[in-house]
């Protein structure tokens, strides 16, 4: 059986002098690490678990596996910007993705944006002035139980939502499975590929992507047909959903799609209960040593519903905002929400308190 190491990032610092210096900062963002757990796993069974400071880590890395030396070379890796038309969307802080479903039954706001264009593209400029960096389009309601789309009525869906918002010069993904829409989402004007299946759905998706050029995310899910959350079978969630996305990115990169054009999401809600879950958003910063920029998309999910006496989805805002947080203080770039004006001034209010502990140089050593 394979030996594998996981380099998982377990003590995190708002600043570097708050460590005297002996903290990682995380994929070039404004969280910081100065402690790590090095996790060894046989097949299914973890065999080994070792701490390090960071001084400790330097000291190791020289006795240690290659594959351990490029994750901790990954959880330091720069992420160029994404560039989105006229749009530049940072990548060293976190950003905002604001979600437009034009759905009849999508788990929140199915139906609400569908069929009256006026009041989607008020929601959407809504959005965008609330400080959204990209809006994600989506024709098809992933939730589980959830019929699949036919490719027409999902272009009928998706398409005019895309053109009123390629005209305001918004930065947009196109939040499908199916390279017919993918094709023609990014000829309207779409940026960036947000594929809930990873490019599987569809044998020639991986192609078509590589040859398109665009950013694409990649999200764990368990089912390989048109029921994403089936067949979910864990050892230990984390490990496996890691696992997992190193052989989607891999497999991307192979097939031409440019390393710095992959984002990886570790797809919280798809075929995972909610100890998965909370054991998931608990180790986003495990995700930095894959070396891509991660997207969290837990806003309104179930699992908020389950830990506040199953709160209908238009009610979980409180729960959405503070998954959000903990992204951000795991370092995630982008966050996936149904409610952007909270969450962005919650990112504001973050951003702040980052500035103020890296000018605060009374935590300098003496």
């Amino acid at each position: 059986m394979t030996l594998r190491h996981y380099l998982r990032p377990i003590a995190l610092a708002e600043s570097p002098q708050s460590e005297e210096g002996e903290a990682l900062r995380l994929a070039g963002g404004l969280v910081y690490a100065s402690r790590f757990a090095l996790i060894a796993r046989v097949g299914a069974k973890v065999t080994a678990r070792t701490r390090y400071s960071l001084p400790e880590l330097r000291a190791a890395l020289g006795d240690l596996p290659e594959a351990v030396r490029e994750q901790f070379d990954n959880l330091q890796r720069l992420h160029p910007p994404l560039q989105c038309g006229t749009r530049t969307i940072r990548l060293d802080q976190p950003q905002v993705m604001g979600i437009l479903n034009v759905t009849p039954d999508s788990m929140s706001d199915g139906g609400q944006f569908m069929d009256n264009p006026d009041v989607a593209n008020a929601h959407a400029a809504a959005m965008l002035e609330a400080g959204a960096a990209i809006i994600d389009v989506g024709g098809e309601s992933t939730r589980p139980g959830a019929a699949a789309v036919w490719e027409g009525d999902e272009l009928k869906r998706v398409i005019p939502a895309i053109e009123r918002l390629a005209k305001s010069g918004a930065a947009i993904s196109i939040d499908s499975r199916r390279p017919g829409v993918m094709e023609a989402a990014l000829a309207a004007g779409a940026h960036v590929l947000n594929d809930v299946s990873a490019l599987r759905h569809d044998p020639r998706s991986l192609e078509f992507a590589a040859r398109s050029g665009a950013p694409v995310v990649l999200m764990h899910a368990p089912g390989e047909g048109d029921d994403l959350h089936a067949d979910a079978r864990y050892t230990d969630v984390v490990l496996d959903v890691f696992d997992w996305l190193v052989a989607r990115r891999d497999a991307a990169i192979a097939a031409g799609i440019a390393r710095d054009k992959i984002v990886l999401d570790p797809g919280i809600g798809f075929g995972k209960d909610v100890a998965q879950n909370l054991a998931l958003i608990n180790a986003l910063p495990l995700f930095h040593a894959l070396g891509q920029p991660l997207l969290l998309g837990a806003s309104r999910k179930r699992m908020i519903g389950a830990l506040s006496n199953e709160a209908a989805a238009h009610q979980r805002l409180g729960g959405s905002v503070a998954l959000a947080l903990k992204g951000m203080d795991a370092g995630v770039q982008l966050l996936r929400v149904h409610d952007v004006p909270e969450t962005v001034q919650a990112l504001r209010v973050w951003r702040g308190l980052r500035d103020a502990a890296l000018t605060d140089f009374s935590q300098l050593a003496g």
